[in-house]
């Protein structure tokens, strides 16, 4: 395509949230010559979502938005933001969208960055508990943790137990519910749980597992055994629906999310999916990713591949969550269900360690990282890699993390020796 062709052709990115907008930049930058309108249901232009569960509650002043792209990027970039519109409907053989408003836009290319929601606690007064997706619902939680108030954080995933800090530390009485037994199952090994769970009990934070919720009442919540929770407040972290109805709708092939090959290209042609809407190829299958890296990342790298580079994805799972001035960072598989033995750098009770998690040929595919984020980097290095460790040296701290990073050997620099 010559660069004539190109400037007359419109991308249109729906979904102005992390992967959407990096999508845009990323595009423009990779050389596109041609339209880009990055169109968002948001009435405000992308902005940072990870402070909302963390920093964001505990600001003593009334916090702002935090853009991480400035709208002058936008501008320079000839990127149309539209914000505060819906798309309705996708017509892939009129290659057009349909807007809120009543209009419409015609299109090239198409890449759906659609997100996620919060998933509803579908128990009696489940629309009671507050969730945490945008600017609006953070200040309104923020509003609402008073000292000595009672606040009950159902899910005990990441943004649970974030907010379960946060209202800790204003004063309130709190307690996190899950239906598994320790906190951050999803994410974590039962045992590196338990150490999450001990921090936040440590702190005063009740914590019940293995626990059914049968409703949400004006002041208190209901367990499925009929005991009564206080709650002046109640948080509902369980989760998100990912936002294929668009997709869907135009017949675009989706599961759990909408099917994406390794470069970002759905089942309709000149029609791409990005971030955690995007079920993309892994081992064994497809699946999906919920953290703003793998967002950020992925939606760059689609919106590249949208200008024309041929580059797949392959990025190493990774977030992060500060709880009670605690670092947690955990990258690959940290859950130990794929894991022949896990290796500590560090003292599990001291102030910083870091738990590897190796396969049957001691390749590291995971890692659990406590106030330690060089092991946790030197992690992500090894994982990429595919790297054999010697598990002696790693759990060494004097040998240093380059020197384990030296003497390793990936499949490729072992086949020359």
């Amino acid at each position: 395509m010559t660069a004539g062709q190109q400037a007359m052709r419109t991308h249109v990115v729906v979904g102005a949230g992390q992967a959407g907008a990096h999508a845009a930049v990323a595009m423009r930058r990779a050389g596109f010559g041609g339209r880009i309108v990055l169109i968002g249901e948001e009435a405000s232009l992308p902005y940072d979502r990870p402070p909302l569960s963390k920093s964001f509650l505990l600001a003593e002043d009334e916090p702002r938005l935090t853009h991480f792209f400035e709208p002058a990027v936008f501008s320079s970039l000839r990127i149309e933001a539209m914000v505060g519109v819906k798309v309705e409907a996708i017509d892939l053989a009129a290659r057009r969208i349909a807007l809120t408003y009543g209009g419409g836009l015609d299109f090239d290319a198409l890449l759906l960055a659609t997100g996620s929601r919060p998933r509803c606690l579908n128990v009696p007064g489940g629309e009671r508990g507050l969730a945490i997706r945008t600017f609006d619902d953070a200040s309104q939680l923020r509003q609402r943790l008073i000292a000595g108030q009672s606040v009950v954080c159902i899910g005990a995933g990441v943004i649970g137990l974030e907010v379960a800090a946060a209202a800790q530390a204003r004063g309130c009485s709190v307690s996190v519910l899950d239906v598994e037994r320790t906190v951050m199952s999803r994410s974590l090994a039962p045992e590196l749980g338990v150490l999450v769970q001990q921090l936040h009990e440590h702190h005063g934070v009740t914590f019940e597992g293995a626990v059914a919720v049968a409703a949400i009442e004006g002041d208190s919540v209901v367990l499925g055994d009929g005991r009564r929770l206080p709650a002046d407040t109640v948080v509902c972290g369980i989760g998100v629906v990912r936002n294929i109805d668009l997709a869907r709708a135009a017949g675009i092939a989706t599961r759990a999310g909408i099917l994406v090959d390794p470069y970002g290209r759905t089942s309709a042609d000149g029609i791409y999916a990005a971030g955690e809407v995007a079920e993309f190829p892994l081992a064994g299958g497809h699946g999906v990713w919920e953290s703003w890296k793998h967002a950020q990342d992925h939606g760059a790298l689609v919106g590249r591949v949208m200008a024309g580079a041929a580059q797949p994805y392959n990025e190493v799972p990774w977030f992060w969550s500060d709880q009670y001035g605690v670092n947690i960072q955990v990258v690959g598989d940290a859950t130990g269900a794929a894991a022949a033995q896990v290796v500590d750098r560090g003292k599990r009770d001291g102030p910083s360690f870091c738990a590897f998690f190796l396969d049957a040929q001691s390749h590291v595919i995971g890692a659990f990282g406590w106030n330690a984020p060089k092991e946790v980097a030197a992690a992500t290095r090894m994982i990429r890699r595919a790297m054999a460790i010697t598990p002696d040296r790693l759990a060494d701290p004097s040998v240093s993390l380059q020197t384990v990073l030296a003497t390793s050997s990936s499949p490729a620099v072992a086949q020359l020796v």
